[in-house]
């Protein structure tokens, strides 16, 4: 008895041992590497090259080294940057002789993208990544400079850092609608997108945006959570001649939907605006045409408008903004509710120029049926400005120089800062630019 026992148990021993070795020898067999630095792999010269020999579903290890080339990817794949001793950086760069056209964008613009994922359904994984635009010599306001961009594909966008977003031709520089360091697209489907923990800086236009078609309510579904993303124009001013686009550090329109949470987004201005042009302005988070869009747990610091609710081409109604602390924004609102049924709720928002919260009609018939309660709201213009009919709750005050204002705006006479007094007097229309892209557009 004990001879059959020790008999099956070597026998299980072995068979499991077969297991875990064919299940190594499969996961080996599907992935291949770029950069050399594992000696058990297949190897290729460039991304591009181990892209095209993967099988699908499977994976592409890229070692530590700096890649000058533009990827494109059609079929389900894993690419992700590995570390190699000490070294922990798989960096994208644009080819030597500058970019080239990769496609179009779902509405007919070229795009110039690094890394071009298109019409993949079981989706694309893209983590550890460095992808850096410099030195991409992408001219004219015509042709769309993109870091990562998906057309059409599902998949998760994961711990990359996607960077210098923007074009090298400082004369197309100056308010073209150009330079997306993440943007993910769909025309005829609403594939789900996972975009998470990622470092996004030195863009022209937007550092994370999730569109639609202009014209349809569909689009991509997408989780935009725990991403770090810093505006170009702060820093822009000591060393671009011309002012960059109305930045906004992520953008959910034209019919995508989801969640928007637990981001940390500043210093998106565009160094141009003035009270008396406000359609340009930039903003730190903007959903724009999509309804029912969650913004939850964000920080946004330094923009002209914090978190924006738009009514443009379609609705943008019935939007939770909460839990989200902002802070420092210039000429206009923390939060701006320009659609209906919105809620705002349970929000901290300190030191804003213009208002905590607007309940805002100036997107036409828009500001009605908002909930606005339970936030917190400290040294702004207004409190609460209540141009359409909101209903508001009990808020904390505090230092602000009305608690609750009906209207649009505040008068001059409430008195602060030269920017708030400027933005006060001549505030119409003042609304964020989105992208997508327009054609010979500025600003």
């Amino acid at each position: 008895m004990n001879i059959k026992k020790a008999l099956l148990r070597t026998t299980m021993i072995v068979a499991t041992g077969m297991v875990a070795f064919v299940g190594t020898a499969m996961a080996q067999a599907n992935t291949v590497q770029v950069g050399g630095c594992r000696s058990n792999l297949a190897n290729y010269p460039t991304i591009q090259a181990a892209v095209t020999a993967a099988p699908a579903g499977g994976t592409v290890d890229v070692c530590p080294g700096t890649y000058p080339e533009q990827v494109a990817i059609a079929q389900q794949l894993t690419i992700i940057g590995i570390t190699s001793g000490t070294n922990d950086a798989a960096v994208i760069v644009p080819p030597t002789s500058g970019m080239v056209q990769s496609g179009t964008d779902i509405n007919g613009n070229p795009v110039y993208a690094q890394i071009f994922v298109s019409n993949v359904p079981a989706g694309v994984t893209l983590s550890h990544l460095i992808v850096d635009g410099t030195g991409n010599n992408v001219a004219g306001c015509g042709n769309l400079l993109e870091g990562i961009y998906y057309q059409d594909a599902s998949g998760v966008i994961t711990d990359d850092v996607v960077r210098n977003q923007y074009q090298t031709d400082f004369t197309d520089f100056g308010g073209c609608q150009n330079g997306l360091a993440i943007n993910v697209e769909s025309n005829n489907s609403s594939p789900a997108i996972t975009i998470s923990n990622n470092y996004v800086s030195s863009y022209q236009k937007n550092g994370i945006t999730a569109s639609g078609p202009s014209t349809a309510s569909f689009g991509p579904s997408v989780t935009i959570q725990g991403n770090y993303v810093v505006g170009l124009a702060a820093t822009a001013m000591n060393w671009i001649p011309n002012a960059p686009a109305g930045e906004n550090g992520i953008q959910v329109g034209f019919g995508a939907s989801g969640k928007i949470a637990s981001n940390n987004v500043i210093d998106d201005i565009w160094e141009s605006d003035t009270s008396s042009d406000t359609g340009d302005a930039a903003s730190g988070i903007l959903v724009y045409a999509s309804t029912g869009i969650t913004v939850s747990g964000n920080i946004v610091g330094s923009t002209q408008f914090g978190i924006a609710i738009v009514t443009g081409s379609t609705l943008a109604d019935g939007a939770v903004v909460t839990g989200n602390k902002v802070f420092g924004t210039q000429l206009f609102d923390a939060i701006d509710l320009c659609s209906n049924g919105d809620e705002a709720q349970g929000n901290f928002l300190y030191g804003n120029a213009e208002s905590g919260v607007h309940a805002d009609s100036t997107c036409g018939s828009t500001g009605t049926g908002a909930t606005i309660k339970g936030n917190v709201i400290s040294g702004s213009c207004a409190g609460v400005l209540n141009g359409g009919g909101g209903a508001v709750g009990s808020n904390t005050y505090l230092n602000d120089t009305h608690t609750v204002l009906s209207g649009n705006s505040c008068p001059v006479s409430a008195g602060g800062t030269a920017i708030k007094q400027a933005a006060s007097a001549q505030k119409s229309q003042s609304r964020p630019r989105p992208s997508p892209f327009i054609p010979g557009g500025k600003k």
